[in-house]
């Protein structure tokens, strides 16, 4: 059974807080190019001492999952009504 109080909004869905933890995460995001361009590290390859060489790499790797899961999804996905005519056919036969 379900209750009443399912419909009740979270403290996270109100906008005031949605937006106070966009800020936080932009600030977060903010100190850590910085840090990215105030610390040396040893390389070993040079394209690594590329500045936001990792967050590049990281969107770039992203993108390339999702492409990945769509062709995927392609390949070895099932149609939306495959369990619904799974269904009827059983009860048919019952």
């Amino acid at each position: 059974m379900q209750t009443q109080n399912n419909n009740k909004a979270g403290w996270a869905d109100r906008p005031e807080i949605q937006q106070r933890i966009r800020y936080v995460l932009y600030i977060i995001c903010g100190l850590l190019v910085i840090a990215d361009l105030l610390v040396s590290r040893y390389t070993y390859l040079p394209v690594e001492d590329i500045p936001a060489f990792y967050a590049f790499y990281g969107f770039a790797a992203l993108v390339g999952v999702v492409m990945l899961a769509k062709i995927l999804r392609q390949l070895v996905g099932r149609g939306e009504d495959y369990y619904r005519k799974n269904k009827k056919e059983s009860d048919g036969n019952a």
